[in-house]
């Protein structure tokens, strides 16, 4: 068989014919067998449904072929196994054979003892078959008792081996189960304070948007009278910033140029209407002007004489 072809296209591979016939030939033997085991009568039967129809699948082919494989294979080693255990079956016929001539001739055969011996020796074969031993020494006895109390502490140590991992599992588990509940009632309660949150947090939106839309109605209100204000006082959009402070500038200058004459003006405003008062005040004005002059002269000329400075 072509095994590059295989590797190649395995669809086409388990569609060759060489492939099909090998599959064919296995299909027939097992009907050959089924035949042989179940009668000749039925073995034309058997042969006809156990083969492919004319138009097999690949995909088919190719699993029958694996299984073929598999089963020849484990045919192959049931067939050497068989012939091992019937070969030494031969073997222990021929010692029993051998041992039972033996017997015989000592005069230990099965039927020439007495039932209690036979009993005994009914009772020391089951033991021996028990332990697994062909003889009956008291060694053989000895050994297989060692080995079967040795294998009896090892059960038992793997026993409480698997005792003490099945009490720290259902320890564990129980743990767990535990653990399961807690996170159970965690997660009610995450799910209860998460659901009151929402509807805290909805509410609180509900109020903030409630709030907003308050400010919006009322922002926009005031921006109408903003822009009512505005064309009331003829602002046009080419009044900008830097327009505006110019202007603040130009103010800023005119206040400073016209402060000494508004203060001037406003030393005047205690001054009568009439002429002849006015005239009057401003003399009466001199005269204290003057006095305050003399008495400042009189201050300044004391300090000056006083021999303590």
């Amino acid at each position: 068989m072509d095994h590059t072809a295989e590797h190649l296209d395995p669809a086409a591979a388990a569609s060759a014919p060489a492939s099909v016939a090998e599959v064919n030939a296995w299909l027939a033997s097992l009907a050959a067998e089924g035949g042989g085991v179940g009668g000749r009568g039925g073995g034309g039967a058997v042969a006809s449904e156990l083969s492919l129809g004319p138009d097999p699948t690949p995909r088919g082919v190719s699993y029958l072929r694996a299984l073929a494989a598999a089963s020849q294979a484990r045919s192959r080693a049931a067939g050497i196994a068989a012939t091992g255990l019937r070969a030494q079956a031969a073997e222990y016929r021929a010692e029993a054979a051998r041992l039972r001539e033996a017997l015989e001739r000592a005069g230990l055969a099965r039927d020439a003892l007495p039932p209690p011996a036979a009993s005994a020796a009914r009772a020391v074969a089951a033991v021996a078959n028990l332990l697994a031993i062909r003889d009956t020494e008291t060694s053989s006895f000895v050994v297989a008792s060692a080995d079967l109390w040795l294998r009896r502490a090892e059960v038992e140590e793997k026993r409480d081996k698997v005792h003490k991992e099945s009490k720290a599992l259902l320890d564990y588990t129980r743990k767990a189960i535990t653990k399961l509940t807690e996170l159970k009632k965690m997660l009610e309660k995450f799910k209860n304070d998460v659901e009151k949150q929402q509807v805290e947090q909805m509410t609180d939106w509900q109020t903030k948007l409630a709030m907003m839309d308050s400010k919006e109605r009322q922002y926009v209100l005031q921006v109408s009278n903003y822009k009512a204000m505005l064309n009331r006082v003829g602002y046009t959009p080419e009044v900008n910033h830097g327009v505006l402070m110019e202007m603040a500038e130009h103010k800023k200058d005119l206040e400073r140029k016209t402060k000494p004459i508004a203060d001037t003006l406003r030393s005047y405003q205690d001054l009568p209407p009439d002429k002849a008062l006015a005239a009057l005040a401003i003399e009466d004005k001199k005269r204290q002007y003057a006095a305050a002059e003399k008495y400042l002269e009189d201050v300044l000329q004391s300090a000056l004489t006083t021999p303590g400075l």
